[in-house]
C-alpha cells in the first residue's frame, strides 16, 4: 500500500521473507497477464529474523543474485514492488465519516492513533477505502496499515543498494490475497492460511477486504525440526519424512512404524495451530458484521498457500478440525494460463506472495 511513484511503471514483485527471496514478473498475454519470470535465492536464518533484517550486507546479494539469475525471460526492469512483513506489520479496518479524499488524508492519521499499537511517529501509515458492499448512509470503511520506519527503511535500504528502483511496498496479507482470491469473487468470507518456512500468516477477507490478519509462530520449518529431533535424525532426513508422510502417515496403501510417528508430530504441532486459528474465527465472528460473514448464502472457505500447503493430507486435516471446506488456493487464479508453464505446482504456492506483489503493479497500470 505505500507507494512511492504513481506514474505507470513496468515492474517486478520481490518477496522477502525469513529464508529466501523470490521474485516474479508478469507479461501481458490477451487481456491479462501471464508469467513470463521467477527465481528463488535461499538464505541462512541469520539473515532476516523475524522480518527484520539483520545482514544488509548478505541481504543484498541475495536479491542482486535472484534478479539476475531468473527463470524465463530477463526482467528487463529495476522497478519493483517489494512485501513488507506480516508479523512487524499492524492492519485495521476502521469506520470514516463520509467525506472527501483531501478531508480523509487529514481525519486517518488522527484516528489511527486510537487503533495502532505503536507511536504514530514512528510509524508509515497508508489507508484505503473499502468498495462498499452495503450502502452505508453515514460512514465509509477505511483499511489503515502500519509499518515501523526502522522496518521500512531497512528494506528500502537493500533494495536501493541492490541496484532497485522501489516503487511501492506491500504487506505479505494484502499480496495474498491480491493472488489467491479472484477478482470477480463475491463478499463471502474466506480465511486465507499461508503456511511458510519461518511462520504462518492467518488472514481473513471479507466484503472486497482483508478485514483481520496475524503472524503465528508455527511454521513449515518447525514442523521439521521437531522430527529431527524426535527421530534423532539431521534436518535434511526429517524434511525427506515430513514430505513423504505428511499427515497420512503412509506411502501408497501400507502404513508404517516411521510414517505414524512422523504423522503423530505434525498432528501435535498443527492442532496448536488449528487452536489459535479457532480462537481468531471466534473472536472475528463476535466482532463484526453479520453481513461480511455468509452474504447471500454462502459458506466459509479456507484457502491454503505457501511452500508448507502441500503437506499430504492438510487440506483435510484442516478441514475436519475446523468443519470448514479447505483446499489449496490457486495463486494463478488472476492470471492467463500458459500451456508450457514456466514454474511447476510444487512450487507454485511458495510464490505466492510473490504472484500479489506483480499482479498490484499490472493492476494499479
Amino acid at each position: 500500500m505505500f507507494k512511492f511513484l504513481d506514474l505507470k511503471y513496468d515492474a517486478f514483485g520481490l518477496d522477502i521473507d525469513d529464508m529466501s527471496v523470490k521474485v516474479v514478473k508478469l507479461k501481458k498475454k490477451g487481456r491479462g497477464f501471464a508469467l513470463a519470470s521467477f527465481n528463488e535465492t535461499r538464505m541462512t536464518a541469520d539473515v532476516v529474523k523475524d522480518g527484520e533484517i539483520e545482514n544488509e550486507a548478505i541481504m543484498v546479494r541475495a536479491i542482486k543474485s535472484a534478479c539476475d539469475t531468473v527463470k524465463g525471460k530477463k526482467l528487463g526492469t529495476r522497478n519493483v514492488v517489494v512485501s513488507l512483513p506480516e508479523q512487524k506489520s499492524f492492519l485495521q479496518v476502521i469506520q470514516m465519516p463520509k467525506m472527501g479524499e483531501e478531508e480523509l488524508a487529514v481525519a486517518v492519521p488522527l484516528e489511527a492513533e486510537n487503533y495502532i499499537p505503536m507511536p504514530i511517529d514512528d510509524v508509515y501509515l497508508d489507508f484505503h477505502v473499502i468498495p462498499s458492499v452495503k450502502d452505508y448512509l453515514n460512514h465509509v470503511e477505511v483499511l489503515i496499515v502500519a509499518t515501523p520506519k526502522k522496518i521500512v527503511d531497512s528494506y528500502i535500504s537493500c533494495i536501493k543498494k541492490a541496484g532497485l528502483t522501489p516503487i511501492a511496498l506491500e504487506v505479505e496479507s494484502r499480496a495474498i490475497t491480491m493472488a489467491l482470491i479472484k477478482k470477480d469473487a463475491n463478499s463471502s468470507l474466506l480465511a486465507l492460511i499461508d503456511f511458510g518456512e519461518s511462520n504462518v500468516n492467518f488472514i481473513i477477507f471479507s466484503g472486497n477486504s482483508t478485514r483481520f490478519t496475524c503472524s503465528i509462530p508455527i511454521s513449515s520449518r518447525s514442523i521439521t525440526e521437531a522430527i529431527s529431533e524426535s527421530l534423532k535424525v539431521n534436518f535434511n532426513e526429517a524434511e525427506k519424512l515430513k514430505l513423504e508422510y505428511g499427515l497420512v502417515g503412509k506411502k501408497s496403501e501400507k502404513s508404517t512404524i516411521h510414517g505414524e510417528k512422523v504423522s503423530s508430530i505434525i498432528t501435535k504441532i498443527l492442532d496448536d495451530l488449528i487452536s489459535q486459528i479457532k480462537k481468531y474465527l471466534n473472536f472475528y465472528r463476535d466482532h463484526s458484521s453479520y453481513e461480511y460473514l455468509l452474504p447471500d448464502g454462502k459458506k466459509e472457505n479456507i484457502l491454503l498457500c505457501g511452500e508448507g500447503a502441500e503437506l499430504k493430507g492438510l487440506p483435510e486435516f484442516v478441514s475436519k478440525k475446523l468443519d470448514i471446506p479447505a483446499e489449496l488456493g490457486n495463486p494463478l487464479s488472476n492470471l492467463n494460463l500458459d500451456k508450457d508453464k514456466i514454474i511447476i505446482k510444487k512450487e507454485l504456492l511458495s510464490f505466492t506472495t510473490a504472484i500479489g506483489l506483480a499482479l498490484r503493479q499490472v493492476d494499479n497500470n
